[in-house]
């Protein structure tokens, strides 16, 4: 099994469901059997979280037309095999 961890930059602002906002500074993927892991710096805390797929959003942008995602409910919008996982 290969795995990567790539570095972000610039860092991405992502939402962890259950934990709060914070920036995305790396990613790391396992490979196709697993969800990639968001490695998460928690504003709030300082806090680093690695966050599967399933569990993390982007922050909304006003000026892209992004919205804040709801975080009520995980995976709408989602293809049913992540909202799913999500459950």
């Amino acid at each position: 099994m290969s795995s990567t961890f790539t570095q972000l930059e610039p860092p991405l602002p992502m939402t962890v469901v259950g934990k709060g906002d914070g920036y995305a500074v790396a990613v790391i993927d396992y490979g196709q059997e697993f969800d990639l892991l968001w490695v998460v710096v928690l504003d709030e805390s300082g806090e680093i979280w690695c966050a599967p797929n399933p569990k993390v959003r982007m922050q909304g942008n006003w000026s892209m037309g992004r919205g804040r995602p709801s975080l009520d409910e995980p995976g709408k919008g989602a293809p049913a095999r992540i909202a799913a996982l999500a459950a």
